[in-house]
């Protein structure tokens, strides 16, 4: 495009021709705030017929990218990224520590030279489920894991690698610190869009607060006491559910004896040097958490003992010394680490599987089984609300919900009883088979007789027919056999084997005296005769099969059948 001047204006971009026959197109994206060096957009466009159309179409979009700020300003590595966000990022010392002991553990590893602009949801995910798979990032092989790196005699530490996976919260706490960082760099520019977004991390664990059972704290405390401070420790931490951190910060002014309440605002950690610090706690809020009597005369205890210790040593008393503390003159709290490998050994010397934050969950377990509700819970444990303890402790909360249950079912009046008999009753069927069995009972029907037909069950007691139809139902079920037993069932409300004989259906005397069951299908039930019903069930086979025998000889000579036979074929 010519200019004013007469001169050509130069043309932003440029197309270089490789030797495969592809083409580059580069544009210029500005200075890298890393590297400090000429920064391009790139994109390589296949060989073809249409490669330089395309190559156009490539140098029009990354242009746009550049006039519109839509481009990274740097290919700098996760790497890079990772060390720059940590620089800047507000974060506190405790939980930067172990930021960055996940990140120089895990991430850095594996990649640490990815550029950020190439880090996607597929390679977050991929590194996620490698990370599950093992920890060390093996990749499968086998190899000997050595105690120390380099030279070295080889001893029982230095065994084969078994594979371990990362817990699924640590995979979790991977995830959104990388999420952290990656949504940092896209507001500086530096890439695109935030990948951690679109990953997708492992589902997050159940809580599984394992607490000790009141027996095994009870074994605990008694072995703890064996040192009467240790003991101290141990209990307080029971009974108020205080981290740690907070009973190693713990000093004499933060108790009010008299008034039985323990102020908890400051908490223990060793920095990266090793050195023991002190900073807000956990939710940054201090809370007050009354002390029972018990509790109160423990401390008062340690206190007369610190006190003693002070007394020999030609120490005056200070209200800033510590309440625990491995020196004579508690001038200096104990490591939160000590504390937590001291109690695991007292642990295990008893054979219990616990940990020191077990004894928070005793805390919390106890007071809701106890019926305390669970805001109060909260506000003893220092969680910022009761969601954290209505997710932690759910399983003990259902428990206390059906003791809740139970109180409320002793306090409500006695409900009606109903009467099977009534209960019996409660269908148009029944009913009407309770009738006819009472005029089976006061002799009105008896054997012999025919019992009514549908139609008239359904017209005489004002019912459908299919209410009529499950009547007789019921009685070839239960009187077809003539069953005496079953006669009392509720079903149909009547005696039978009683000798009821269907209306569409006339049987000759000798049929009636030698069949136990009458022909044909879709039949009402006939009434037996007494000396039918007790016959034995050998001779009622014998009898029967003496009538099929004689039906398929009627089969072969069907001119001369018997008239009584001929009427009642089905």
């Amino acid at each position: 495009m010519a200019a004013s001047n007469g001169r050509t204006k130069r043309q932003r971009g440029e197309i270089e021709t490789l030797p495969s026959g592809s083409l580059r197109v580069k544009v210029y994206a500005g200075i890298d705030p890393i590297s400090g060096k000429r920064h391009y957009l790139t994109e390589v466009i296949p060989a073809g017929r249409t490669a330089a159309k395309e190559a156009e179409k490539a140098r029009t979009r990354l242009l746009a990218r550049v006039d519109e700020r839509r481009n990274p300003r740097t290919r700098a590595t996760l790497d890079q990224l990772l060390d720059r966000w940590l620089e800047v990022a507000d974060i506190e010392a405790t939980t930067l520590m172990g930021y960055v002991n996940k990140l120089n553990k895990h991430v850095r590893p594996v990649l640490d030279k990815l550029p950020g602009g190439r880090l996607d949801a597929e390679t977050l995910e991929s590194f996620y489920a490698s990370l599950r798979r093992c920890h060390d990032w093996c990749g499968g092989k086998a190899y000997v894991k050595h105690r120390v790196e380099g030279e070295h005699t080889c001893t029982a530490r230095c065994r084969p690698h078994v594979c371990k996976p990362l817990s699924a919260s640590s995979v979790r706490q991977i995830h959104w610190i990388l999420s952290g960082a990656l949504s940092r760099a896209v507001r500086w520019r530096w890439i695109a869009v935030n990948p951690a977004s679109q990953a997708e991390p492992p589902a997050p664990p159940h809580p599984d607060p394992q607490p000790p059972s009141p027996a095994d704290a009870a074994r605990i405390v008694s072995e703890a006491w064996r040192d009467p401070d240790w003991g101290a420790l141990v209990w307080l931490a029971m009974t108020t559910g205080a981290r740690r951190g907070e009973l190693a910060a713990l000093r004499w002014h933060h108790l009010d004896l008299a008034a039985g309440v323990l102020t908890l605002r400051r908490s223990a950690y060793l920095d990266e040097h090793g050195q023991l610090q002190e900073k807000d706690t956990q939710t940054h809020q201090q809370r007050r958490v009354a002390l029972d009597p018990e509790t109160i005369e423990v401390m008062r205890e340690l206190h007369g003992r610190c006190l003693d210790r002070l007394a020999q040593l030609d120490a005056a008393a200070d209200p800033a010394d510590y309440v625990f503390s491995p020196e004579p003159d508690n001038s200096r709290g104990y490591r939160p680490d000590t504390i937590t490998q001291r109690y695991g050994r007292l642990a295990s010397r008893l054979g219990i599987d616990s940990h020191i934050h077990a004894l928070r969950h005793y805390s919390a377990t106890e007071l809701i089984n106890a019926g305390v509700d669970v805001r109060t819970v909260a506000g003893r444990l220092g969680h910022g609300g009761g969601t954290t303890t209505l997710r932690v402790y759910a399983a003990w909360l259902s428990e206390s919900d059906q003791r809740a249950a139970g109180t409320l079912a002793a306090r409500m009046p006695p409900r009606p009883r109903i009467t099977p008999q009534r209960a019996a009753l409660n269908s148009p069927y029944q009913e009407i088979a309770t009738e006819i069995r009472q005029q089976i009972t006061t002799g009105r029907l008896r054997p012999g007789d025919h019992l009514p037909t549908v139609a008239e069950l359904a017209t005489a007691h004002s019912v459908s027919a299919s209410t009529a139809h499950r009547l007789q139902l019921c009685w070839r079920q239960r009187a077809w056999y003539g069953s005496s037993v079953a006669a009392e069932q509720p079903c149909s409300g009547m005696t039978v084997g009683l000798g009821l004989t269907d209306r569409r259906q006339q049987t000759s005397p000798h049929q009636e005296q030698n069949s136990p069951l009458p022909k044909g299908k879709g039949l009402t039930p006939r009434l037996e005769t007494a000396q039918q019903r007790f016959q034995p069930w050998a001779t009622k086979r014998r009898m029967r099969g003496e009538d099929q025998a004689q039906n398929r000889t009627e089969a072969k000579h069907p001119w001369q059948p018997e008239p009584w036979r001929r009427d009642c074929r089905g």
